[in-house]
């Protein structure tokens, strides 16, 4: 990756920019764009991304991501810095204003993908990691001081024009541009798409402090529902802490984003000039809407210029990851050739689906948490200590992400349970080495199964399969004999999606998986969502051909 600010060297040229100053052009380098560039210049394309500060960003906003934004990173390449710089999350308990407990979550140190339920981080931290796995890529530069004033979509390309820090004018071509530029979107201006607004919004001095002395935090995530003054402690990550208070209604925003104001309030947690360090504090208004339209032509949106909304669910920078999965694969189908440009509609479609129900899911737990009126906080208590005497709320809350409904999943009368859900991770063993199944197998289409299906798959079938490199991995229950070893890449490269593999089911998480479903393949899509699921050969077959004539490329079925 190069890094520039005023000067005009190009990133390596990628691999289909010819004519075109990049193949993506990315406006705002936070975690989502750095999230989606990465992926897009891990399969050889030439991204730029532009970004209006000279200088990344040096607080934090989101605090914590989940299992499986944790595997995202990881296939990044960010496993050490997951394992160094972050923490599990940890106990997740809500607190009536008396100390009462009306819900107690215990996040899984062990998730769906493998990584924690909720890991804590602190967000400058995650930023520099990104940052230095993207200067490992050639095709990939960052041009930081450019503030994107012009966009215009030609047809066949895109031209973005920037300001400078010197006031100097550029303008930069490529064939797709995606905006990840925040809640204040240039690029959603440029959409001109109408935003749908739930109409739920709060503000909260957010504090994010250094204690000078390790504490022990129990439960290690705090949501206080007191109506004389919501508030919130967490963990941000090793040695970092965030407060959060509701500004009250006789509070102004300018007497609440005070140094004094931010003591004062912290001082209810033991917390003092004289034991902590205060890195910060903001008021920040919590908000709760998404944009109607994610596309118009060659232009897209992703993360906060798609939505914001509050964080009592913990989604937002997670769903930012997920909109950077699901659509750097389908523009490098796009790229490539292998898939007409309509794919990019089911991004919108998948994304916008999953993103409602994350933001309603944030509103109703806001309600409940930012309840002012004392009489209406009674009652709530009073409904969630019952039903607490009854077992509920133990447990974890109803999921923040759904199975995918609609979008580019298999077409058939029966869809089988796993389709248009995210599979899980286990680890496995592949030539006498025992990890993750990503770390082992990769990125990129797999097709998962018990029964090597290919002798009895139809020509269209198998020509889908080569076209779209879509690996069979065959998995074998541990107490099968060891299978002969296969090569593995040497180099950064996506490892070769040609090279079947047959893996070793070590913590026993695939073939129950596909047993309980009544299936003996799944197709996995490149963002680890089940495109659908097989119980024979010839439903198999039907998998792939059916996937191949959605992506609309004659190539693929003829």
């Amino acid at each position: 990756m190069s890094t520039d600010r005023d000067d005009d060297t190009p990133g390596g040229p990628g691999r289909g920019a010819a004519g075109w100053d990049a193949d993506v052009l990315i406006v705002g380098d936070g975690p989502v764009g750095q999230t989606l560039a990465i992926l897009l210049a891990r399969r050889g394309w030439s991204v730029t991304v532009v970004d209006r500060w000279p200088q990344p960003y040096t607080m934090s906003r989101a605090v914590a991501f989940d299992s499986e934004a944790a595997r995202v990173l990881a296939a990044l390449g960010l496993t050490g810095y997951i394992a160094d710089e972050t923490e599990p999350s940890g106990r997740y308990v809500w607190q009536n204003g008396d100390g009462k407990v009306l819900l107690d979550i215990e996040g899984a140190a062990r998730g769906w993908c493998h990584w924690p339920d909720s890991t804590s981080m602190y967000q400058p931290g995650l930023e520099a990691a990104l940052t230095a796995r993207g200067a490992q890529l050639p095709t990939l530069r960052v041009l930081r001081g450019h503030e994107a004033v012009d966009a215009a979509d030609l047809g066949d390309h895109v031209e973005l024009t920037c300001v400078g820090l010197d006031g100097g004018r550029r303008t930069l071509s490529a064939r797709w541009l995606v905006g990840c530029d925040g809640a204040n979107s240039f690029v959603r201006d440029r959409v001109g798409t109408p935003m749908r607004d739930l109409d739920f919004a709060h503000d909260f001095l957010i504090c994010d402090v250094v204690l000078h002395e390790e504490r022990t935090f129990d439960p290690n995530n705090l949501q206080i529902c007191d109506p004389a003054r919501p508030r919130t402690e967490a963990s941000a990550g090793p040695g970092h802490r965030r407060w959060e208070f509701m500004r009250l209604a006789d509070e102004s925003v300018e007497e609440l984003n005070t140094p004094d104001s931010a003591w004062r309030l912290l001082k209810l947690f033991d917390v003092t000039p004289g034991n902590a360090t205060l890195l910060r504090h903001a008021v920040y208004t919590f908000r709760s809407r998404w944009a109607e339209q994610w596309r118009s032509g060659r232009l897209l949106l992703a993360g906060d210029a798609a939505h914001v909304m509050p964080p009592f669910a913990g989604q937002g920078m997670c769903s930012g990851i997920r909109d950077a999965a699901n659509l750097s694969w389908k523009l490098d189908l796009v790229l490539a050739g292998r898939a007409d440009e309509a794919v990019l509609d089911t991004y919108v479609s998948e994304r916008a689906a999953h993103v409602r129900h994350a933001v309603r899911m944030s509103v109703d737990l806001g309600r409940v948490i930012c309840q002012l009126d004392p009489a209406a906080a009674a009652d709530r208590d009073m409904a969630m200590l019952a039903a607490r005497e009854r077992g509920v709320g133990r447990g974890a809350p109803q999921a923040p992400v759904h199975p995918l409904r609609d979008g580019l999943l298999h077409r058939a009368d029966t869809r089988g349970r796993l389709t248009g859900r995210l599979t899980p991770q286990g680890r496995v063993r592949r030539d006498g080495t025992t990890a993750l199944f990503d770390d082992l197998i990769g990125t990129g289409f797999v097709l998962l199964t018990t029964e090597d299906p290919r002798p009895r798959l139809s020509q269209e079938a198998l020509r889908v399969l080569d076209r779209l490199d879509i690996r069979t991995v065959r998995v074998l229950p541990a107490t099968e004999p060891t299978p002969t070893p296969t090569p593995t890449p040497t180099d950064d490269r996506v490892p070769d999606a040609a090279a079947d593999a047959t893996v070793v089911d070590v913590d026993a998480t695939y073939i129950p998986y596909l047993t309980e479903a009544g299936a003996t393949s799944v197709l996995v899509r490149p963002d680890f969502y089940v495109f659908g699921q097989a119980d024979t050969p010839e439903a198999c077959a039907a998998l792939l051909t059916d996937l191949g004539r959605q992506l609309e490329v004659p190539a693929l079925t003829h």
